[in-house]
């Protein structure tokens, strides 16, 4: 007779729905990240910095990545930036600025270029890398992601990251401080392939309310899977990124 009760309750439990079962929200954020880009690429942005005047500010640099940790973006306009580089090592970060000399070293709440987004926003890695999920909660045809910074030297304390279930893509995300004060809002849309078969959303709106009035929007285009050295990934490099291309 318990084995007959047994045999029912384990029929049940494998009849649930998908949502119904425990989900592993870290498995989840993981296949965000995947979906976002491949593990090592090259890729094409443009930033756009809007004033509560309606004036903008645009820049349009040249990103490469490799792993989970590294990161180099060169700076092709306007004019009075061009030929800067940014490096991210993990969480280390330097800007390199032509004929100025060394490169000097700079924060990920900072930002080069002004405007909403910050260092860590432009030169950002893989989610899972620096954020754990605590809590998953079931909006129906979405999930509300509870994150955690993994290490003190990440931007933002908290994330809260709504993904749509069946795209398994980000749709916007809270970013939170530790102090528990909403710090900027991140909103994803236009979902397409913006090259060699990555489908994600090409278009990235950040608002704050630190900063009322003031947007900044990222374009994402011309994404290319490819692999590169570890030496292009070194203050050294730092000069010589235009050659990538």
């Amino acid at each position: 007779m318990r084995n007959l009760f047994y045999l029912i309750i384990f029929s049940l439990l494998i009849t649930l729905p998908v949502a119904a079962r425990a989900v592993d929200g870290n498995a989840i954020l993981k296949q965000v990240d995947s979906n976002l880009q491949p593990p090592s690429y090259e890729m094409y942005r443009k930033l756009i910095n809007i004033e509560p005047d309606g004036s903008q500010k645009e820049f349009i640099f040249y990103t490469v990545k490799k792993g989970k940790d590294k990161m180099v973006i060169m700076f092709l306009s306007p004019a009075s930036e061009k030929g800067r580089v940014s490096l991210r090592l993990g969480d280390n970060m330097w800007l390199y600025i032509p004929n100025v000399g060394k490169p000097i070293r700079i924060t990920s709440l900072q930002s080069v270029v002004g405007g909403v987004f910050n260092n860590s926003d432009i030169m950002r890695l893989d989610f899972h890398v620096e954020y754990s999920v605590e809590k998953v909660d079931d909006l129906g045809d979405r999930w509300l992601l509870d994150m955690k910074a993994r290490t003190r030297s990440v931007a933002y304390d908290r994330l809260k990251m709504t993904v749509d279930k069946k795209t398994i893509q980000p749709l916007d995300i809270e970013c939170i401080a530790s102090s528990g004060m909403l710090i900027k809002t991140l909103r994803y849309s236009d979902i397409k392939n913006i090259g060699d078969d990555v489908v994600r959303p090409a278009k990235l709106v950040t608002d704050s309310p630190l900063h009322k009035g003031y947007r900044s929007v990222m374009i994402f285009a011309n994404i290319k899977k490819r692999q590169f050295d570890d030496e292009v990934f070194t203050l050294e490099f730092m000069p010589q990124v235009d050659e990538l291309r």
